[in-house]
């Protein structure tokens, strides 16, 4: 009996580590700093209307207090930019990257209690404690699985009864592709008709 638990034990912590450099290989993919100025400007030329886009993702577990002792998720701060017409925007977002048996597992969390919502960055991000963060009730988590050294995944999430959130990406190690839809009564208010295209910078 002895024998078979350590086998078991080490098969188990195996899968552990095996999953932890899955976590390890999707947050090294998609932390950094990405621009789509590629896609832009190619779509530019062709006469598109195309928004520039930035990506800044990075991974933000040191400033988050008291985080549970086997704690092995990466919270990640996502500060997305969006020009069109001259006009800026800011998105910005809290993610938290977790392993699941069969892939890669993304939940939103709300911006903490007293920061800018607007304006949050990781620079800006002031320490939280862990049992301050609340998940996002509307934003279905996004599952990711990885083929070929391509994760790909998503999900689509009910804002309100009239309104779905539609989130689909694929990263690999030369680009992100973001497609990201807002639907009301099924007519689709926000998204573009093909995905963003990020390259590191």
């Amino acid at each position: 009996g002895k024998k078979m638990e350590t086998e078991v034990n080490l098969t188990n912590r195996n899968l552990e580590e095996k999953n932890m450099m899955k976590l390890d290989n999707f947050v090294d993919m998609m932390t950094g700093h990405f621009n789509n100025k590629e896609q832009f400007d190619k779509l530019k030329k062709e006469g598109k209307a195309y928004p520039y886009a930035e990506h800044i993702n990075t991974i933000c577990n040191e400033k988050i207090l008291n985080l549970p002792k086997d704690f092995n998720g990466k919270f990640v701060v996502e500060e997305s930019y969006y020009e069109t017409n001259g006009k800026r925007h800011a998105s910005p977002h809290l993610f938290l990257i977790t392993e699941k048996e069969d892939g890669i597992l993304l939940y939103s969390y709300e911006i903490p209690e007293g920061e800018d919502k607007s304006m949050f960055s990781y620079d800006s991000m002031k320490n939280v404690d862990y049992t301050e963060l609340k998940k996002s009730e509307k934003f279905t988590p996004a599952l990711y699985h990885e083929k070929d050294g391509i994760w790909e995944g998503g999900s689509t999430s009910r804002f309100s009864p009239v309104m779905t959130f539609k989130l689909w990406e694929k990263f690999s190690d030369s680009c992100l592709e973001v497609s990201e839809s807002m639907e009301v009564n099924g007519k689709k208010t926000f998204g573009y008709d093909e995905p963003i295209i990020y390259k590191r910078v």
